[in-house]
């Protein structure tokens, strides 16, 4: 006779779910329910009250996928000293381990409460789900807005002419991570499908547990990468991590009876009754809401994102006749022939127009290192700074301006660098009562000229305007003459000198020639030392170990 149990047959199993009956939790058990509850509603919800002002002040009619992506993705918890006691010893997870002890002081508090009712709450099954639903949504829907920018390859772009330039020592490990992901953006998509899956199976009940475990297992490679890269995502991938391993401990113990113990399981879930036509009607309609906006419109804004405003890279068309590689066959500054070395601070090196608005040169002189991801400003394309971000070795990217009717292009340093940070020296008494009026506009543009070159915004694909952008235009405007005369503050030192500090852009103004299609350039005009430069330049054909990518953000033809 067989030693092994006797197995009930499947075809009686009934497999439909249905409610648990509650069984009585323990002192221990509730105590960590509301220890538990307190913490992940805390870090659930917005804790910026310029999030819900922009929810209730954006124009729906007119998004930005960035809209939907700020509501997405957004600060909690409780940040209340928390870098002030922990400094950086926590890097980033201090308000983690405040919101944690304000949980188990709440949770205390709240036992001491609870013991005291007569009869005392045997579970809390039903506040369990609600929480459950809370953490899921929230998990669901913030990364389906990480997801995204990867399902369509924005957020690790295929690297421009400029950093393919760059020797592979002046790159920091951030960026040859996230250069690592982007010379495959096929691989990226299928990182954002992942994601985006993760998310979308978070909004059902039933396949909580698959996208728990999906997200789960995306996250953490994210949060190790990150870490081991120098990577600056690493709190916000955790976070992820940790909401989806809260939703797997409630499957945990069902998981481990049929896989280890090999016992028959039955995936019994508690949930709460909606027998009310209200209670039903409220569940369909909030639950399509959320698929219609975070699934469907948000695939429809980050596709326009990606063909026509890819928000690392600028929107806006290069001249096309300017567009690849080139050598410095000539440079002069200030009449003076400067011949080639490798070693000179001053003459350019590898030379590029890219297909878009920058140019992109080298010089032996070190540059401020901008660690930050690239991601820079979603509005403006001078803002957009992934060609610059993580690369070091003297190179220089500028963002252009042109003027093709008198071709002249009027070039703003990219970097906003302490070196870039310059001091207006005005002179004037300190004790003067008209200290707030503002020094006169250096005319850099002239309203003529600007009249041809006509608006950033007006000019990106009718699709790709929205009302955020606009605005954006606006108020990150950095109108080339009110900049350089900025007023900051005043200083009364230096015996009476006033002086009014400002962040400028270094800034050039270039006649170009293009002879033979753009076989030669030549450059001519004021430099950003306020020299006057002869630069002749001769295309190139560069060879790459890398191919040309068949998938590319943004149209440039």
């Amino acid at each position: 006779m067989s030693s092994f149990p006797l197995e009930t047959p499947t075809s009686q199993v009934n497999w439909v779910e249905q409610p648990a009956s509650p069984k009585p939790w323990s002192k221990l058990t509730k105590f960590l329910f509301r220890v538990a509850f307190v913490f992940f509603v805390s870090i659930s919800l917005p804790n910026d009250p310029g999030w819900y002002k922009d929810l209730f002040t954006f124009d729906w009619t007119s998004l930005h996928y960035r809209d939907l992506y700020d509501i997405a993705r957004f600060g909690s918890g409780l940040n209340i000293f928390g870098n002030k006691i922990f400094g950086s010893t926590l890097n980033g997870y201090a308000t983690w381990v405040i919101t944690l002890i304000f949980a188990v002081v709440v949770g205390g508090i709240w036992t001491v409460i609870a013991e005291r009712k007569k009869p005392q709450p045997k579970e809390y099954n039903l506040l369990y789900y609600w929480l459950r639903v809370v953490v899921r949504y929230r998990a669901g829907i913030g990364i389906i807005g990480f997801g995204y920018t990867k399902l369509f390859p924005t957020q690790l772009p295929y690297p421009s002419l400029g950093v393919l330039n760059t020797d592979f020592g002046d790159l920091t490990l951030q960026k040859i991570y996230w250069l690592s992901i982007g010379i495959v953006p096929w691989y990226e998509v299928f990182a954002g499908v992942v994601e985006v899956l993760a998310g979308a199976l978070l909004f059902f009940r039933a396949t909580t547990f698959w996208g728990a475990v999906l997200l789960f297992g995306a996250l953490a490679d994210i949060v190790f990468v990150n870490f081991e890269y120098d990577g600056g995502v690493h709190v916000y991938s955790s976070y992820f991590v940790l909401l989806s391993a809260f939703l797997l401990i409630y499957d945990i113990p069902k998981v481990y009876n049929l896989l280890i113990k090999e016992r028959l399981t039955i995936p019994v879930h508690y949930y709460p009754t909606f027998n009310k036509p209200w209670q039903q009607w409220s569940r369909v309609l909030l639950k399509t809401g959320v698929i219609g906006v975070f699934i469907v419109w948000f695939f429809y804004l980050q596709g326009v994102n990606f063909l026509y405003d890819p928000y690392k890279q600028p929107a806006l068309k290069g001249i096309s006749e300017l567009r690849g590689n080139y050598n410095v066959t000539e440079f002069k500054v200030n009449n003076q022939v400067i011949p080639y070395s490798p070693l000179d601070s001053v003459r350019w090196q590898q030379v590029t127009f890219e297909k878009w608005t920058s140019l992109t040169f080298k010089v032996n002189r070190p540059v401020d290192l901008d660690l930050s991801n690239g991601g820079g400003s979603p509005m403006r394309d001078i803002n957009r700074t992934f060609e610059l971000t993580g690369v070091a070795g003297g190179q220089r990217v500028f963002y252009y301006e042109a003027d093709t009717v008198n071709k002249v292009l009027y070039l703003q340093d990219k970097n906003r660098g302490r070196q870039n940070r310059e001091t207006r020296e005005i002179e004037g008494k300190a004790a003067r009562s008209d200290r707030k009026e503002k020094p006169a506009e250096d005319p850099w543009i002239s309203a003529e000229t600007r009249k041809i070159i006509g608006s950033e915004d007006e000019k990106i694909h009718p699709l790709a305007r929205s009302t955020r952008r606009t605005r954006g235009m606006v108020t990150e405007a950095e109108e080339p003459g009110k900049e350089s005369t900025k007023f900051v503050g005043w200083d009364q030192s230096n015996n009476g000198t006033v002086k009014a500090q400002a962040p400028l852009r270094k800034r050039m103004i270039l006649h170009y020639s293009a002879i033979n299609g753009g076989n030669r350039v030549i450059l001519k005009g004021i430099d950003e030392n306020k020299d006057s430069i002869q630069v002749v330049l001769d295309r190139v054909n560069r060879k790459y170990a890398l191919s040309e990518s068949t998938l590319k953000a943004g149209k440039y033809d």
